[in-house]
Order: C-alpha cells, then sequence, then structure tokens
C-alpha cells in the first residue's frame, strides 16, 4: 500500500516544551538580546562577538534539553505515513527523536559555515570563535538564516507542501514570512490541522481542523484524527 503523504510545518512551540525559549516571547527580547542585535547581517558587521556568543550560548542550549512526546510523536507517525517535516526551528529535535526527512527552513544551529562561500559547511557542538576559518579563508559564522537574508530552503520546501495528502502546522505562529506563507500552497481538497496553545490567523480553508492546546498534548490528538486517513 502506497503511504500517503504528510507534511508538517513547525515552529518553536515545539520545541519550548523541551525547555528551549521562543524567539517571540512577552519582553520582546531572544534570550534577553534586541534581535536587532544578534540576528542580522548588520550586526554581524558590527559586533560579531556578541553574534558569536549569542549562538554558541543557543547551542549550549539545544545540547542541553531532549526531545518532546511532540517530537517522538511526530516521528513516529513514520510508520503509516510518508512524512515531510518542514521547520523554523534550528535544534535538532526532530532529528533526535527519529523523524528522518527534516527541511530546517532557518537554518541548524549544530552548523557553522564560511561567511563567504555559503556552500561551505561544517559540523559544530562547540564554540565558534573569532578567528576560526573555513577552507576558503574567511571567518565561520552560525548556518543560520539571520533577519533581512534570503529564505533559501523555501523553494525547496513550496512543492513538498504542495505534494500533501495531509497538512499539518503546529507549534508556529504563522507570523514569520516565507514559512508562514507555505500553507496558502496546499491543494484545496487537503485537509488542514493546525496544532497551538494559541492558534493563529490562517487563510481560509475548506478542511480546517483546530487543535488548541500544547504541542506534546496536540499531537496525540492529531494522531487520533489522522489515523482514519491510512
Amino acid at each position: 500500500m502506497v503511504k500517503k503523504k504528510l507534511v508538517i510545518l513547525s515552529g518553536a512551540g515545539i520545541s519550548a516544551e523541551s525547555g528551549l525559549k521562543t524567539f517571540r516571547d512577552s519582553d520582546g527580547l531572544w534570550e534577553g538580546y534586541n534581535i536587532e542585535d544578534v540576528a542580522t547581517p548588520r550586526a554581524w558587521r558590527k559586533d560579531p562577538q556578541l553574534v558569536l556568543d549569542f549562538y554558541n550560548y543557543r547551542r549550549k542550549n539545544v545540547l542541553d534539553v531532549q526531545p518532546n512526546e511532540a517530537h517522538y510523536g511526530l516521528a513516529a507517525l513514520e510508520s503509516d505515513f510518508e512524512v515531510s517535516i518542514i521547520t523554523q526551528n534550528i535544534d535538532d529535535l526532530h532529528e533526535r527523536a527519529g523523524s528522518t526527512n527534516v527541511l530546517h527552513l532557518h537554518g541548524e544551529i549544530l552548523k557553522m559555515r564560511s561567511e563567504r562561500d555559503q556552500s561551505l559547511i561544517y559540523e559544530i557542538r562547540g564554540d565558534i570563535k573569532i578567528g576560526d576559518m573555513a577552507e576558503d579563508g574567511a571567518q565561520l559564522r552560525p548556518h543560520i538564516v539571520w533577519f533581512e537574508e534570503p529564505v533559501p530552503k523555501i523553494e525547496e520546501a513550496i512543492p513538498i507542501v504542495h505534494s500533501a495528502d495531509i497538512f499539518v502546522v503546529v507549534g508556529t505562529s504563522l507570523v514569520v514570512y516565507p514559512a508562514a506563507g507555505l500553507v496558502n500552497y496546499t491543494k484545496p481538497e487537503v485537509p488542514v490541522y493546525v496544532i497551538d496553545k494559541k492558534i493563529p490567523y490562517i487563510t481560509s480553508k475548506e478542511k480546517l481542523t483546530i487543535i488548541e492546546m500544547p504541542a506534546t498534548e496536540g499531537v496525540k490528538q492529531l494522531t487520533e484524527f489522522i489515523k482514519v486517513n491510512i
């Protein structure tokens, strides 16, 4: 039997339950920093040490936490569906939970790259330091898509979404573009499930199911709902 294609767009809400702070906390700061000071090309040009310190700290945070039941629940769906996860998250919790097909729209905290040649990418578990060079002689920077930078993986994500038989949004406020626009690439007849503690606005869809609860609880309910679609 051919498995149906289940495509999942995940955001910070799913990792928050593992203990990682979400991008948009109530104080408007990210780990106590203004976004403009640590997550833009201008910040990198102005104070690369501050940017490296920020991402080195975040890398430690990611390595210190574990996947939660929502991550494991999505990974388990691979037994019944052809699952593709498109994530806005830069952590590796989906992979550690067992998901085998994960596309990171905004980069990966456990990788670094040349600031000159984006194709020179390396694994990193420790700190990136000023003076750490790629093989092209350029300074290494986090392999992260910063604000004001293009999102090259979006072109890869669009056809994945368009191919979905079932589309799920979990743990994202759908306010960060272009990722937020991916839901518009689903076919009209495709059922869409949205899981979040606070349901974001979503364009009108005929087959829309709202699951207003945290990701760990919501993924359990999602699993019960979609089993009928196998």
